[in-house]
């Protein structure tokens, strides 16, 4: 420790080097996949595009050397152009539809949006801002009438408000733009409805609601109520006001939206008092002293020198009933706190509970939750706190093509008081440390993880690790400064998703696949509309077919915006990819969702406007953004937006 009399950011990159490095000396799954196909000796002689092939299982390398006159995509769609412009573009014969803006109305008395007289109050009866994971909940056990679920993950002041407003020094009004960016946080539940064979939102719906960074909701859990997380405000450790950053999440057997919190530190500015314990835990889940937020200048919670506790409360899943709009949201602090990307729900083979957890970083761990009591389809009130209790565990790959989960739980192993652990509580407040001792393995930036219901496997979405230098390349991944991502397949013990072991490959690693330096693996008959880069989302169809989403495609490292993406898991077309749908200039392509007919999938627009691949003499601003999508009027910004997809003429989607 310093002598520094204040806990600052400089100590804190003294003690751990960056607050978003793993300072663990686990191993990464580069070094695993290195050691496991060198033991094959399948890269004896190898050359590096060579390696990289080996890395996938043996029916992908099959498929790559072979003529496969006989192989069959199960996707039927004539495939879109790669591209960039300022719209978004869907596969022939479907329509993309706006269903949701930013901004759009959601209840009777919501007022229309006025992107030049934003208010916070009108905000919080409006569509929120950065729509990311989609999710939905049928009504009545229709694919035509249910509860749509969406996360508002992060502002951008630059795009939403006019210059006049962002710059100005009056500091009432930078409040009121703060409190603005609050209600445009959170998740939104609304309901909708198929009419004539167009979707449309019923603003009448009983369970419409706005959750927002204000919302009122219950800590549960073993770290609620534990010293660790009581403030001035809320000495009870048990309340806390609203999410943040939630990125992905899940819709749960027993009809509840699960939202993940990502990258709360970014709210927070401050030196911790002197003393504090939370410094380490604090330095590794990557606070920082100097916020991208405002909100610590107008709000005491957001500034630890004031409340060292409150960041404790963030970083967690957070439940939703979404059949009782005026219940109070649950953070279910059994399953750890860390930046989480998704919570997809599913049930284990004896009725548990299980949730499978990205820790978007690079160099962080892949995680899992199994409840301890089992799920009742006869009692819903039965199911609604199953999050409360049972094992979370963080995910270890061998390189013999194994792979165990190994419990987090206090007492167990290093995870005692020798360690600072002193209960549960301790392990899940702070569970990357726990990982660390564990020797969980280090991935490239974990992202969405979704279970195969039909085949029984898992897929693991690694973005990229662009953080790999020079002197750490090996053989089965020579790409320093990796760009490009890749798509771990778990298949659990039994085909039982709460088993504890399981075997492990690699489904693809993405890139151009006609540059050999870059080792992408997709099969030979990809085309070269049909790779992609940089996997984030996914979704499983009601047919087991796998269906993946893109962050971080741009002009200069792949050509092309980002998109939705029909990858092949099965048979002789394994690992053949392609494009459905691609999005706008600068935007992410978040969700996808596929209902449970499959006549109609759903996916979210993200950050339209933020990029200048189209004309660099544009700033991405309010008043000139590189689209205007998806109102293309000049005094509208671009509107992060819920698309919904058909069929023109109806049917199944790809069939």
């Amino acid at each position: 420790m310093s002598k520094k009399t204040e806990i600052s950011e400089g100590t804190l990159l003294e003690l751990y080097g960056s607050p978003e490095v793993n300072p663990s000396d686990n191993q990464t799954m580069g070094e695993i996949i290195s050691q496991r196909f060198s033991r094959r000796g399948l890269l004896k002689g190898a050359g590096a595009a060579a390696a990289i092939a080996a890395t996938v299982s043996p029916m992908a390398l099959l498929m790559a050397d072979e003529a496969r006159a006989d192989s069959k995509s199960s996707f039927n769609f004539k495939e879109v152009e790669a591209g960039v412009d300022d719209t978004h573009h869907v596969a022939e014969g479907y329509d993309a539809d706006v269903l949701l803006r930013w901004g759009d109305p959601l209840f009777p008395d919501s007022p229309a949006f006025d992107p030049a007289n934003q208010t916070p109050e009108a905000q919080a009866k409006q569509f929120g801002y950065n729509n990311d994971y989609v999710g939905y909940i049928p009504i009545d056990g229709s694919s035509e009438h249910g509860l749509l679920v969406v996360n508002h993950e992060y502002t951008a002041p630059l795009l939403m408000y006019p210059k006049t407003q962002r710059e100005s020094a009056d500091s009432a009004l930078q409040k009121q733009l703060a409190d603005i960016e609050m209600a445009a946080h959170g998740g939104t539940v609304v309901e909708i409805r198929k009419v004539s064979g167009k979707w449309q939102v019923v603003k009448e719906g009983k369970r419409n609601r706005r959750i927002t960074a204000n919302t009122e909701m219950i800590v549960s859990g073993p770290a609620g109520g534990n010293e660790r997380l009581q403030t001035i405000a809320d000495p009870s450790g048990t309340k806390v006001l609203g999410m943040i950053n939630n990125c992905s999440g899940g819709v749960t057997p027993w009809g509840t939206y699960v939202s993940g919190e990502e990258n709360f530190g970014n709210y927070f500015k401050g030196k911790l008092p002197v003393g504090s314990k939370e410094a380490g835990n604090y330095a590794r889940v990557g606070l920082k002293e100097k916020p991208d937020y405002s909100w610590a200048n107008f709000y005491d919670r957001f500034d630890v020198s004031k409340e060292p506790n409150e960041a404790n409360r963030f970083g967690w899943i957070v439940e939703i009933d979404v059949n009782d709009p005026t219940s109070k949201p649950k953070k279910r602090t059994a399953l750890g706190r860390f930046k989480h990307e998704g919570a997809f729900a599913t049930l284990a083979k004896d009725g548990r509970a299980v949730v499978y957890l990205g820790d978007d970083t690079q160099g962080e761990y892949v995680y899992k939750f199994v409840s301890t009591g089992k799920y009742n389809p006869d009692n819903r009130a039965a199911n609604l706190d199953l999050l409360d209790e049972g094992t979370l565990y963080v995910a270890r790959f061998e390189a013999d093509g194994t792979m165990e989960w190994r419990p987090l739980v206090f007492g167990t192993g290093p995870l005692n008081a020798t360690n600072g652990f002193n209960s549960q509580a301790d392990v899940v407040i702070e569970a990357r440390r726990a990982g660390d001792l564990l020797g969980a393995t280090k991935m490239d930036r974990p992202e969405d993880i979704e279970a195969n219901e039909v085949n029984g496997k898992v897929y693991v979405m690694l973005t990229n690790n662009k953080s790999l230098k020079s002197d750490q390349v090996n053989p089965a991944n020579p790409r320093p400064n990796n760009k490009f991502g890749h798509i771990i397949e778990i298949a659990e013990e039994g085909k039982d998703f709460g088993a504890t072991r399981g075997t492990w490959e690699i489904l693809l690693k993405c890139g151009d696949p006609s540059i050999a330096d870059v080792g992408a693996s997709f099969s030979t008959e990809t085309t070269k509309n049909g790779w992609f880069g940089m996997p984030d989302n996914c979704a499983v169809d009601s047919a087991g077919r796998l269906w993946v989403s893109t962050d971080g495609n741009n002009l200069e490292d792949t050509g092309r915006t980002d998109g939705i993406w029909a990858v092949e898991t099965e048979g002789s077309a394994r690992a053949t990819s392609k494009l459905f749908l691609r999005v706008p200039v600068g935007a992410e392509m978040c969700g996808p969702l596929m209902l449970p007919n499959m006549e109609t999938m759903m996916a979210a627009v993200q950050h339209p406007g933020d990029g200048d691949w189209i004309d660099d003499t544009r700033s991405n601003t309010f008043e000139n953004p590189s689209t205007r999508w998806p109102d293309f009027k000049e005094d509208m910004p671009p509107r992060p937006s819920v698309l919904v997809i058909t069929k023109k003429g109806g049917g199944k989607i790809a069939v």
